[in-house]
């Protein structure tokens, strides 16, 4: 599928917002980065510097995008964003609740200067409730919904960080598939409409597994499920070069294929052991059986084993993969640096966007193409 045809006015940044509507641009959308005259996206100055000259967080999300440099809180600005308005398909904004309000470019304005339009807000906890105002990041929303305390190694445990903003990741993905759904909708007759994501709502989704037995009374603690360490044939062992290795066998055959290919057949009957002095035994002898080769070596000898291991490598390594090479996902264009591709292999995503734009670089072709007047540019650039 390809939107070649979608013009999105993007007035997200960070990253969040920004993934997402770099996933609509790899798919040939036409994203206007709406920022502030003053600094622009945030992410222009944060972290690493890359190639670009801006933050690698901001060269990651926004490659292909347009940027447009307006003042919305300035009439002028704000009627030249009304002109972009008419011909767009999408507004995409992660203001915090009621900030588009005071900038008179909420959904209810902007539908009178398009009542075909998509419009979609991304929040921490959504347009009305309780929280809606509160501040926050990924970290936050992992907490409250649920996902940080299942990160403990077991229930006393100080929970972890994750290592990818899994939330932010989740929330701008999410708001992707929205934005195509909804233009799916509008094309079959449903005209116009609006969005309101949670970024909570969008990781409390992801519960799925737990979920029925919470709202059934129980509480799901952190190693004590089957996909949190409960069972032996679902963990992380060391292996004898100080690496780590992953065991998922959840299914009798690839336990079984695991026991026959590292000679331990006696353990294939004590799978799922409710015993947990059973599962203790089970998982001290895979601890040693692992503990007696290196990593590389136990996936060479897994190779040919339908069983279900892996390797744990650093975000480096697996970038080098040849697993992740066979699929694209690291790409090289001449006089670009390497990124990450499109994460599925599909036509529309064949020929994707390499740079990032400067701040403001499009503004005056942008808003000489909507028709803006002369005089209006000129004073939007600060040129009168």
């Amino acid at each position: 599928m390809r939107l070649d045809d979608v013009r999105v006015l993007d007035l997200s940044r960070l990253l969040p917002g920004p993934y997402a509507t770099q996933l609509l641009a790899d798919l040939g959308a036409t994203v206007l980065k709406i920022e502030e005259p003053a600094g622009g996206d945030y992410a222009r100055r944060m972290g690493a510097v890359g190639e670009s000259g801006y933050g690698h967080i901001f060269e990651a999300v926004n490659r292909g995008k347009r940027s447009v440099a307006l003042d919305l809180k300035e009439e002028t600005a704000r009627e030249a964003f009304y002109e972009l308005v008419e011909d767009a398909d999408v507004v995409f904004e992660t203001f915090r609740p009621g900030v588009a309000e005071r900038l008179g470019i909420d959904h209810e304005t902007l539908s009178r200067y398009n009542e075909e339009l998509v419009y979609v807000s991304l929040s921490g906890y959504g347009q009305e409730s309780p929280h809606a105002k509160r501040a926050g990041h990924d970290l936050n929303y992992a907490g409250v919904s649920g996902l940080l305390d299942m990160t403990r190694p077991d229930a006393n445990s100080k929970p972890t960080i994750p290592g990818y903003p899994v939330v932010d990741m989740a929330s701008g993905l999410f708001s992707a598939f929205s934005i195509v759904g909804a233009l799916l909708s509008r094309e079959l007759g449903s005209g116009g409409t609006r969005v309101d994501i949670a970024m909570t709502d969008v990781m409390l989704s992801f519960s799925q597994l737990f979920a029925g037995g919470a709202l059934a009374g129980d509480t799901p603690r952190p190693g004590e499920t089957m996909l949190t360490g409960k069972f032996p044939c679902y963990d992380v062992y060391r292996t004898a070069d100080g690496r780590y290795l992953t065991l998922a066998a959840l299914e009798p055959k690839f336990w079984n294929a695991l026991c026959a290919a590292i000679d331990r057949p006696e353990l294939a009957e004590n799978h799922l052991s409710d015993d947990p002095a059973v599962r203790t035994a089970v998982r001290e002898t895979l601890r040693d059986v692992f503990e007696s080769k290196t990593l590389e070596v136990w996936l060479d000898e897994f190779e040919d084993t339908d069983t279900a291991v892996g390797g744990v490598f650093t975000l480096p390594e697996a970038l080098d993969r040849p697993q992740t090479r066979a699929r694209n996902m690291v790409e090289t264009a001449a006089g670009a640096p390497s990124r990450l591709g499109f994460p599925a292999l599909t036509p529309a995503a064949e020929s994707v966007p390499t740079t990032v734009p400067d701040h403001g670089e499009h503004t005056e072709d942008v808003l000489r193409g909507a028709g803006v007047s002369p005089d209006e540019i000129e004073h939007v650039l600060g040129r009168d």
